[in-house]
C-alpha cells in the first residue's frame, strides 16, 4: 500500500547495528547492518532464532535504542528519542492489576491529558471492539489471559498510534486464543491499516497474518537474511488461510531458509 499523505515509509530503518558494552572493552553486537522498511499501511512479521535481535529492531523502531551505527527515519524524519507514531504491545501483559478493564484501557488517554470522563467512554468503546464490553468492571487477575490481551490491545489502539510494534503479543496463550486473538487483530488492523512491525517465533501465525516475511539470522551479529511478498489475498481467515497451497509453498520456501538459522541459535544458547 502506498504511503498516505505523501509521507515516506513509516519505518525506514538502513545499516542498523546495535552494539552493548559487556564489561572493560569488549562490545557485544547484537545486530549488524540490518535495513528494513515497512511501507504506510503495511503488515511486517519478522521471524528468526531465539536472541538474533527481532526484538532490538523493534526498540530501535520504538526509539528505545540508538543505533551505533546506521541510522532510523519515521515517515521520513530522523528519529530522535522516543516515536511519538508508535504504540508497542509486549509479550508480557501491561496492566495495573488495581485498576480495572476500563480504567487500564482509559489510561492510554489520561496519561496525554484527555478529561477522564472521555477517557472512559471511549475505553468502554474500545472494549465493546475487542468483545469484552461485559467485562468492563474486572481486575487483571479475573480475566483469562486471552482477556488480558484484548485489554492491552484497546489500551494501545486507543491512542490511535500510526505505527504498531508488537512483540510476541500472543506468544503465552494456547493455540486456539491465539487464532482468535489473530483474526481479531486482522479485523481492527483492516479498519485503517496501521503500519505493523510484528516480531514472533512462530512462522505460521507471521505467514497468515502479514503482508511480507522478514527473516533474520543467528546472533549475535544477527542480519536480515529474507524477505518473502505473502501473496494471500485479504480479508484473511487465519484457520482458513493454513488450508491455501499457496500457503504451504511459502512455509516451504521460508523454512529451507530459516530452519539452519534455528538450528544455530539452538546450539548457541544451549536450547533456551
Amino acid at each position: 500500500m502506498p504511503a498516505r499523505e505523501g509521507r515516506g515509509a513509516a519505518v525506514a530503518l538502513r545499516d542498523v547495528t546495535i552494539s552493548f558494552r559487556l564489561g572493560g572493552t569488549a562490545d557485544f553486537t547484537a545486530v549488524e547492518a540490518a535495513s528494513l522498511t515497512v511501507e504506510d499501511g503495511e503488515f511486517v512479521a519478522i521471524v528468526g532464532p531465539t536472541g538474533c535481535g527481532k526484538s532490538t529492531l523493534l526498540n530501535v523502531a520504538a526509539g528505545l535504542l540508538t543505533p551505533s551505527a546506521g541510522s532510523a527515519e519515521i515517515f521520513g524524519a530522523p528519529l530522535a528519542g522516543l516515536n511519538p507514531d508508535a504504540g508497542y504491545l509486549f509479550q508480557a501483559d501491561a496492566l495495573f492489576p488495581w485498576k480495572t478493564a476500563v480504567e487500564n484501557v482509559a489510561i492510554g488517554l489520561e496519561v496525554v491529558g484527555v478529561a477522564s470522563a472521555e477517557a472512559r467512554a471511549r475505553a468502554k468503546e474500545w472494549l465493546g471492539r475487542v468483545g469484552l464490553a461485559p467485562f468492563a468492571g474486572r481486575y487483571p487477575h479475573m480475566l483469562s489471559g486471552g482477556q488480558r490481551k484484548r485489554v492491552g490491545l484497546a489500551q494501545v489502539l486507543i491512542r490511535d498510534p500510526k505505527i504498531l510494534l508488537m512483540d510476541e503479543p500472543f506468544g503465552p496463550l494456547d493455540a486456539q486464543t491465539r487464532q482468535i486473538m489473530g483474526n481479531l487483530l486482522l479485523e481492527l488492523w483492516s479498519a485503517d491499516r496501521k503500519a505493523v512491525m510484528f516480531v514472533t517465533h512462530d512462522l505460521e501465525e507471521a505467514i497468515a497474518l502479514s503482508d511480507r516475511v522478514v527473516i533474520m539470522s543467528a546472533g549475535p551479529a544477527a542480519r536480515i537474511i529474507g524477505d518473502w511478498r505473502v501473496p494471500l489475498p485479504r480479508p484473511r481467515d487465519i484457520g482458513e488461510v493454513k488450508l491455501d497451497e499457496a500457503f504451504h509453498v511459502l512455509h516451504r520456501d521460508i523454512w529451507a531458509k530459516l530452519k539452519d538459522e534455528v538450528l544455530k541459535g539452538y546450539a548457541r544458547t544451549g536450547g533456551g
